[in-house]
This record gives C-alpha cells, structure tokens and sequence, in this order.
C-alpha cells in the first residue's frame, strides 16, 4: 500500500556540479526536492520505490546499487541508487537521466529508511499501463513509497528547448493542482499525446503515480511550481 509519495523534476541541472555558475538559481527548487524526500523518510516506508521517464532501451527495474553518471555532462560524478550491489544495473545498464538525478537527490539526503529499487517508464506508455504499473509497485510491500521523478512542459517561453507552446502554460497549472491536490482522477486524465507535444517527460510517472494511490486516502501538498529555463517544475508531497 502507498503511504508516501514526492513528486520531483528530473534536470540535470538540479545538480550542482553540472549546473556549475548556475547553480544558486535553483537553490529553492533543490531546497524543496529535498524536503520532499524528508517527508518520504518520515513515514517510515518498507521499500521505496524511484519511477520517472526513460528511453525504450531503459525502461523496466532497477535494483538497489544500480548505478548512474553525469559524465555525460562534463562531470566525473557517478551515483548509485540505494545500498546494494547490483553493478552497473540490470542486464548491464545504467540508470537512466531521470533515476540517475533521484539517486543524487538520496544521497544528498543520506537515504537510510528503507530499502530502494527503480523502475524507468517509458515515455511512449500508454495511461493505462502507467496506472496499471502504479497498482502492481503499491501491491508489493504493507508500506511503500514513491519517489516520483519527472518535468512539465518543456514549451513554456520562446527560449524554452522546445520553444513557446501556449497550451503549454495551462497544461503544466492543471497538472501542479492535480500534484498539489493529490487528484488521482486528473493525473489518471491527462493526454498523452498533448503531453508528447508539450515535451511534458514527467506524464507517465505522474500516471503511474496516480495507480499506485488509487483508494490510499492520501492528502497532497505543492510544494514549489516554477518554469525555469521555460520549463515547468514541480514538487509536491502526498501522504
């Protein structure tokens, strides 16, 4: 059963080291992921489970000790996910971006409350199966919690990766009421295919949020909502 979810953005730039002279802008936004994650240790979880976007190539489980890297952004930083030893990851892969800046975020906090396992979600999957993973993460343990990793639209201003959307403003407002509200039926709602449209990467961990929740009886909290960059980051806390 769900007991405790955060929900966090997953830019690289959230680490420091990458984000190098930029990193004092988003000091609050690392300030709320981390009292987002005190909120997960808190409710004293059996297992904690990190979801967020991948590729096709990394969707699927990670186990605990799964490693990540940001070498990939110029920086001799790697990291793994929780306590074990799992090597390089399943099948030999590493984490993907989005569960790469999660176990950043872990170790930063020195997670220690439960143990941890990932799971990469396809961006491409469809709400059903997003909702119907959630369901089968929450079956697992007496008391789970998710640590969910991903963006709003990335279409938010002219100098935004994607360029200016105007839908995009108003996608990303209902989806931070929805996280803020722990509306279950609204994240469950949300279009895939406009969300595609809006590089809105965060959607499908949203939804598989939404599954795990479902009957849980969970309040939620917003705890930051900006658009950096033009994106649209969100952090909220349900429990």
């Amino acid at each position: 059963m769900l007991v405790a979810a955060a929900v966090c953005p997953c830019p690289p730039l959230l680490v420091p080291e990458v984000a190098a002279g930029a990193a004092p802008e988003l000091d609050p936004l690392r300030a709320a992921c981390l009292d987002a994650v005190a909120v997960l240790a808190a409710a004293r979880p059996d297992r904690l489970v990190v979801a967020g976007p991948a590729p096709e190539d990394g969707a699927g489980g990670y186990p605990a000790g799964a490693r990540g890297s940001f070498r990939g952004f110029g920086v001799a930083l790697d990291v793994r996910l929780g306590r074990g030893d799992a090597g390089d990851g399943t099948d030999g892969r590493t984490l993907p971006l989005s569960l790469t800046v999660a176990a950043w975020l872990l170790e930063r906090t020195g997670w220690s409350a439960a143990p941890v396992t990932g799971l990469g979600v396809a961006e491409s999957l469809a709400a059903t199966d997003c909702l119907a993973a959630g369901r089968e993460l929450a079956a697992r343990d007496e008391r789970v919690a998710l640590l969910v990793m991903g963006d709003g639209s990335a279409r938010r201003t002219v100098k935004a990766p994607g360029y200016l959307d105007e839908r995009a403003e108003g996608f990303d407002a209902a989806s931070a009421a929805a996280l803020g509200s722990a509306d279950t039926a609204a994240l469950a709602a949300l279009d895939p295919a406009t969300a595609r449209e809006l590089q809105a990467v965060g959607r499908p961990a949203w939804q598989v949020l939404a599954g795990a929740a479902e009957g849980a009886g969970l309040s939620g909290r917003l705890l930051y909502e900006e658009a950096p960059y033009g994106v649209g980051y969100h952090v909220a806390v349900w429990s």
